[in-house]
């Protein structure tokens, strides 16, 4: 039995698959070259009541909001080499954190939509299950270690083909947005003419408001999550390390189709304070706190980011533990309230619940932030950070949000981590994170 709680929304008879298919509408083929989740997460999310998106619409979806993006700018499309923009164009994956670092494929979006994928060296087929991509080719890694001292022959041979692709689907229009490029790509398309423009507001503006299976993928994405981390606190226990801890989140992750976790962020005891310092080999104690953040990107590569602190072993609670709990549980308790369609950036800024003076040096690094394929725009700072960093926006109905808390003093030996995940609604919100508080520390 789970530790925690889940929605009781009902399956939808309607959305029932035909045999040889998945609840999600994809191949049950056991051979499938598609990633995806696994049995053990469908029958939990059948248990629980819980409906797997339609894929083909949400995809479907994700394009229309890239294209509208596009057109809106007068863009004659939108070049990607960010996976996680590839991901959202296409629905399309291929070695995620490798290629988050070596940038071996590219995205081509034309704002009258039209696709063309350039991927990693017989990496064909991985795109087979979606007819979105209209154009599968390669040629994109000229990086230095694929290049070498031919990364500008390369770099311009990648030019010629993305400006072919610009005066087909943009006729005189030289407008394209770029997300990231290694400098020889920029180079390359400058000369040939081409004005390259910020893609990542494209991209993360498009991503901003999720559409309705999308929400469907997010509520079963945290449902597996929390079932990993039920399984990560029953493991929890005085005598094994911090890494022991972290291993049964990403076990539990990967045996359910989840993908990876972005962080390392488990501490316990003083390793708490300050904030940041990620799990390792300390042997954690009875009467400690264990906190966490879960950054991890889980089924159908959707990010479930919420933070927990726990007691270890059978141990009542000092003062300070409690009080340090109480805080961030008050934080991000009233800071939820402010979550409602309409609210802009600085309005919550000015609104939010206020720290006590002793712990705002090692205030987190915002009040709330999105959350979508990974942690997303907007960014809500605290006041003493809104002159350096804060920018406008406002909520909408359709944004994944979290808000969160860290609650720690300068040299101290205590640190608290909370955070809950949340869908903008058009009366205000839900919070989809359900994993229980430790009731010890609010006692």
């Amino acid at each position: 039995m789970s530790v925690f709680s889940v929605s009781n929304q009902k399956i939808d008879p309607s959305r029932r698959r035909a045999s040889g298919l998945k609840p999600d509408g994809t191949a049950d083929d056991n051979d499938r070259v598609e990633i995806g989740p696994t049995a053990l997460a469908f029958a939990e999310w059948e248990a629980a009541g819980l409906t797997p998106p339609n894929l083909e619409c949400m995809r479907q979806f994700r394009l229309d909001r890239l294209v509208a993006e596009i057109r809106k700018r007068d863009y004659a499309g939108l070049l990607c080499f960010d996976p996680l923009n590839i991901r959202y164009a296409t629905d399309t994956t291929n070695m995620q954190l490798w290629t988050a670092h070596n940038f071996a494929r590219a995205c081509f979006v034309s704002a009258d939509g039209y696709i063309v994928l350039w991927d990693f060296h017989n990496c064909d087929h991985l795109s087979a299950h979606t007819p979105l991509v209209r154009e599968v080719r390669h040629g994109a890694s000229f990086f230095y270690f694929e290049s070498g001292e031919r990364v500008e022959e390369h770099a311009a041979k990648f030019a010629a083909e993305l400006d072919d692709l610009l005066r087909v689907h943009g006729g005189a229009n030289r407008r394209l947005a770029v997300d990231k490029i290694e400098t020889a790509g920029y180079a390359a398309l400058q000369k040939l003419g081409v004005e390259i423009f910020e893609g990542q507001e494209v991209t993360e503006l498009a991503r901003v408001v999720k559409g309705p299976d999308e929400i469907l993928a997010m509520r079963c994405a945290m449902h597996s999550c929390q079932a990993a981390v039920a399984e990560m606190q029953a493991r929890m226990e005085p005598g094994i390390t911090e890494n022991d801890v972290w291993a049964e989140l990403h076990a539990g992750n990967i045996r359910r189709g989840g993908e990876w976790i972005e962080t390392r962020l488990l501490a316990s005891g003083p390793r708490c304070n300050p904030w940041f310092q990620e799990c390792g080999p300390r042997v954690i104690q009875q009467g400690e706190l264990l906190a966490f953040d879960t950054d991890l990107i889980g089924t159908y590569g959707m990010c479930v980011d919420f933070s927990r602190t726990w007691m270890v072993g059978d141990f009542m609670p000092t003062n300070e533990q409690k009080d340090h709990y109480r805080v961030a549980h008050e934080h991000i308790t009233a800071n939820r309230e402010l979550m409602v369609p309409g609210m802009t950036f600085e309005e919550m800024t000015l609104k939010a619940h206020r720290l006590p003076e002793r712990f705002r040096n090692q205030r987190y690094s915002c009040l709330a932030h999105g959350v979508g394929l990974c942690d997303e725009y907007p960014a809500i700072r605290y006041p003493e950070d809104f002159e350096a960093c804060g920018y406008g926006g406002a909520l909408e109905p359709g944004m994944v949000m979290t808000v969160e808390a860290y609650i720690g003093a300068d040299g101290g030996q205590v640190g608290v981590k909370l955070e809950d995940q949340l869908l903008i609604t058009e009366t205000g919100h839900e919070n989809l994170t359900t994993y229980p508080f430790e009731e010890r520390l609010l006692g």
